[in-house]
């Protein structure tokens, strides 16, 4: 639901009332006699109005959220797409429908929210109700913002297409929609309880969503704020202080069907499988390999987890001896990452002893779909939001799959990134290393789940962090939006990295897993195996906007979605934003 459709938002959100879910805390009344008038009367149907915000309306920012966050960051090989040479357009799908969904989700929470607003009752579950829609509207307007730069605010949905402003409305500055972000989220956080069903969003989720605001816009002044990492970092103090949760002990677990609820995800997308299209997660078609599930509708085995993120990891299959470097590799998150030779995965495939993963594309025996052959260009397929076959779906959830339709959650913000938020504030706008109590242990707390045998550090950098935050939540759909608040402050930092990343693909594995896996030997031979030199890095500052208010330094941008802008002039990638006081215009 592109800008351009926002008179639909409105009569869309008010019909939601009759949509259906079948998980948990989304279970809702099937009546379809429900109207505005008359249906919110109980705590029940309060919190169904804002149920289906979790889901249905994000369901066409799913690619974007791999492409931007990965395959522009240079953790993820795409094929040809364009989001791999930096050479993405405003009229690509991908894009298009990522601005889709990001309109729709504002449409939709201003919405809900007005109508709850209108509604008498004191219900504190009403108030609830509320403060989730808005957590979700600032969500959504955290990644346009980040994706697009300047971008309109609509504030008001139903006041827009009263007064027809829709069609001539101005982009506001990019600090200015920061402001606008940190105003939603402190309204939301006055109606969230501190505490709620596990799964739904609840105060300190909302806090930690303001710390990653204020991180994020503390650099688009051109340098960093201190004022805004001091924000940032108490707020994610008091999540970590005050929250009750706790990091998850197996980082492997988060990513289970079992663990759609784990108390480490502060806002996740909470997919279902039933009636409504949309409503369900189709992440493992993207990613998975050809035969992963039941209905045919996996096609990303020929992409894969990028060489450069191996490295990173400290994977370097070409120059590995044997496969002990990967398969003996402390870093936990490697395993529950990427798929390399040799690793199996108790929780897929349960019904077939594990999933294992040469032999499920070696081994006819063990997978009849098996292709006998390597797919992945880069030697290594995607883990994270893969959930299995139907037998591991049922067996977790109790209901089945279909096709392209799975209930395993995508966490979006983690309680890692808020210690890891804590860590990177506090090291103060010169970014110097710290010997700070906090920061180490904040940094550690992350670090060592990850690595159990690593030793508390004496001191920790920025780059430390940095890096740290890669291999943490590399496939979560963020990488690229950290090297886009880096670019606010040190764009040629971010161009050089991107620049020196090993992006493409390698050739002549398959032999090499072949080998490894009939009889166990990792054999490389150079003159058979390579990586490609021959395809150019990308012309990464073809990404970069200049700002007129920042000295016509350059920052990242995608371009905006070519309909919207021939809908609206005023949305032209390179028309800059008005400034708007937001306090001074705007209030809940």
């Amino acid at each position: 639901m592109k800008l351009s459709n926002i008179k639909y938002m409105a009569v869309a959100a008010v019909a939601s009332v009759t949509l259906t879910a079948c998980e948990d805390f989304l279970d809702r009344p099937s009546e379809d006699t429900y109207n505005v008038d008359n249906f919110y009367k109980t705590d029940e149907q309060f919190l169904s109005s804002v149920n289906y915000l979790y889901n249905s309306p994000w369901y066409d920012f799913q690619r974007g959220f791999i492409k931007v966050g990965e395959v522009l960051s240079g953790n993820y090989y795409w094929g040809s797409s364009p989001y791999m040479n930096f050479s993405v357009n405003g009229s690509d799908e991908d894009l298009v429908n990522m601005s889709y969904s990001l309109w729709a989700v504002i449409g939709h929470a201003n919405t809900v929210y007005e109508t709850l607003k209108g509604n008498s009752s004191n219900s504190a579950a009403k108030s609830q109700a509320m403060g989730e829609a808005l957590t979700w509207k600032a969500m959504a307007y955290f990644y346009l913002v980040r994706s697009f730069g300047d971008v309109p605010i609509v504030h008001s949905t139903i006041e827009q297409l009263q007064d027809g402003s829709y069609t001539s409305i101005a982009k506001a500055r990019r600090s200015d929609v920061y402001d606008y972000i940190i105003l939603t989220l402190e309204k939301a956080m006055t109606l969230l309880q501190r505490s709620t069903t596990p799964g739904r969003i609840d105060y300190y989720a909302a806090e930690g969503l303001l710390a990653k605001v204020y991180l994020t816009k503390a650099g688009v002044s051109g340098a960093l704020s201190a004022s805004d990492l001091n924000m940032a970092a108490s707020y994610a103090k008091d999540v970590i202080d005050n929250s009750g949760r706790k990091l998850t002990e197996n980082y492997g677990d988060i990513w289970k069907l079992t663990s759609n609820n784990d108390p480490e995800s502060l806002i996740a997308w909470r997919w279902t499988v039933g009636s409504q299209w949309t409503s369900q997660n189709t992440l493992q078609s993207d990613l998975g390999i050809e035969g992963m599930d039941e209905f045919g509708d996996c096609w990303g085995g020929w992409n894969g987890l990028s060489v450069d993120l191996q490295e990173a990891f400290g994977v370097k299959l070409l120059e590995a001896g044997s496969a002990d470097q990967w398969l003996s590799n402390p870093d936990t998150r490697l395993k529950a990452t990427m798929m390399l030779p040799g690793f199996t995965y108790d929780y897929m495939w349960q019904d077939k002893g594990g999933f294992n993963y040469l032999d499920f594309i070696y081994d006819k025996t063990y997978n009849t779909a098996a292709t006998g052959s390597l797919q992945s260009a880069t030697g290594a397929n995607c883990v994270k939001h893969m959930y299995g076959n139907t037998a591991d779906h049922v067996a977790a959830l109790g209901i089945s799959p279909a096709r392209m339709a799975y209930a395993l959650a995508t966490h979006i913000l983690r309680l890692s990134d808020v210690y890891l938020i804590y860590a990177e504030a506090k090291l103060g706008p010169n970014r110097a290393t710290s010997t700070d109590a906090d920061v180490l242990d904040a940094y550690y707390a992350v670090h060592q789940r990850a690595i159990p045998t690593a030793t508390y550090p004496t001191s920790v950098s920025w780059s430390d962090i940095w890096k740290e935050r890669r291999l943490e939540f590399a496939m979560e759909g963020d990488r690229w939006y950290d090297f886009v608040r880096v670019s606010y402050y040190d764009p040629q930092f971010c161009v050089n990295e991107l620049r020196n990343q090993k992006r493409n693909q390698f050739w002549g594995l398959d032999d090499v897993y072949k080998t490894y896996q009939s009889s166990g030997s990792w054999k490389i031979d150079l003159s058979k195996q390579g990586y490609d030199t021959s395809t150019s890095a990308p012309n990464v500052t073809v990404m970069l906007r200049k700002d007129s208010q920042v000295g016509n330094q350059g920052y990242f941008a995608l371009p905006m979605a070519a309909e919207d802008v021939l809908f609206n002039g005023n949305l032209g990638s390179n028309v800059e934003g008005i400034h708007i006081d937001v306090r001074a215009t705007y209030s809940y």
